[in-house]
Order: structure tokens, then sequence, then C-alpha cells
């Protein structure tokens, strides 16, 4: 059984989505601290000027978890990332097909940024025709921090392997998850080239980008490679 875990973002890039097909269950990690000015609220499309941040405004205090972040619904913002997408892609070859599914999950309201968050995941999986097994680590009420915390995971959902990230080679204690027969696997995945508009490609920004530019078959076969 393989297993990945990630914190729930808002309209990830492509290596998320890698990571997800990967697996045979996808575990939104939900319950952990926030960390601010990272991928959690926001993300980044292309435009005529280069990249453009998405940003879903919220309400923050320090220590708080994922799943405890409110979004500062004052502030115009799904009015405002879809018109940035429409401006910026209405001339992508695939802008008709996909768009619709942007309007339908950014014409709801969302309380929680972690609701908008699994909601843009599903929308994209949903488009893809991805079926995989999520489950949310607050569901499973697990203990430990850290390292120890994803080998609770796993146990509790029976893996023996661990898909992970290679941004966390730097700090996963791999032994502890030998330690208990699971093996750890890096992902090694890197945004491959596709035709972009605007000029010299730009790597690694919001899937939704490939989407729009290449369709929904061949964002697939890039995903998988």
């Amino acid at each position: 059984m393989k297993i990945a875990i990630h914190q729930p973002q808002y309209l990830p890039w492509p290596g998320y989505f890698n990571k997800i097909l990967q697996s045979d269950i996808f575990v939104f990690l939900d319950d952990v601290q926030y960390k601010k000015n990272e991928w959690q609220n926001r993300n980044r499309i292309k435009s005529p000027n280069g990249e453009v941040w998405l940003t879903v405004p919220v309400h923050y205090n320090f220590g708080q978890k994922i799943n405890e972040i409110e979004i500062d619904n004052n502030v115009l913002w799904r009015k405002d990332h879809l018109k940035t997408i429409r401006f910026n892609y209405q001339k992508a070859k695939n802008f008709s097909d996909f768009y619709p599914y942007i309007e339908d999950l950014l014409n709801k309201e969302y309380k929680m940024l972690v609701d908008v968050n699994i909601a843009s995941i599903n929308m994209i999986l949903s488009y893809l025709n991805i079926d995989k097994k999520i489950v949310k680590s607050s569901e499973l009420k697990v203990e430990g921090e850290k390292t120890q915390r994803l080998v609770n995971i796993c146990k509790i959902l029976n893996a023996d392997i661990y898909i992970s990230g290679s941004g966390a080679k730097d700090y996963l204690i791999v032994e502890e998850f030998e330690k208990n027969n699971i093996q750890v696997i890096f992902q090694e995945y890197h945004t491959p080239e596709y035709p972009q508009l605007f000029g010299n490609f730009i790597p690694n920004l919001s899937i939704i980008d490939m989407i729009f530019n290449v369709g929904k078959e061949e964002t697939i076969k890039l995903l998988k490679l």
C-alpha cells in the first residue's frame, strides 16, 4: 500500500498531482501548523508580464492549524481570481473546456481555507478523471509530531511504502519509517516543458496553466513523466 501525505494547497503545481497519481491513498495533512507565505493560500499563474500570484486572503494567528484558518471574505478575492484567470488564459487552447470548472469552484462561498484548497484539488482530479482514495489526517486522530506523525499515519492506513516530496530529504528521519517496515520513496518530479502563452517557459506554476495550455490528455501524460 503506497501512501502520500501533503498539506492541502490552493490550485497546486503539477508535482502535487504526480504524487497523488503514485499513491493508493492520499492524505491531506490538514491538522498541522499553517505556514504563512508558502503554498497553502496561494499559487502562481502566467501573464504577459510574467508570473502572477493568486492569493486567498486569510485571518491568521501564529500557531493555528491549517484547518483552523478562516478566509477573509471581506476581500473580493474569488471575483478577482476569476477575472485574472479569464484575462490571462482566454486565448489558451483548452480555455473553453476547462474554465467552467474554475467558475464552478470560485462561484461557491468558503469560510475556511482548507475547504477551498481541498475543493480546488478535487475539482482538478475530477476534471482529469483521477480517482483515488483521499482522507484527511484530522479524521484519523493521529498523534505525534513531524516524522513520527507521518509514520503513525502510515501505520493506521497499513502502508508499506511512503512517497515523500524530495524537499523532505533534509528533515525526514527515514530510520523511523524503516523501524516500522515502511519503505520511503522520494518523489523526483520536475515539471516538463510544455507550450505556454506569453514567451519563455516558466516551470512549476499552478497546474491550471498546464491544463489550459495542453488539455486533459496531455496533462495526464506530463504528470506521469
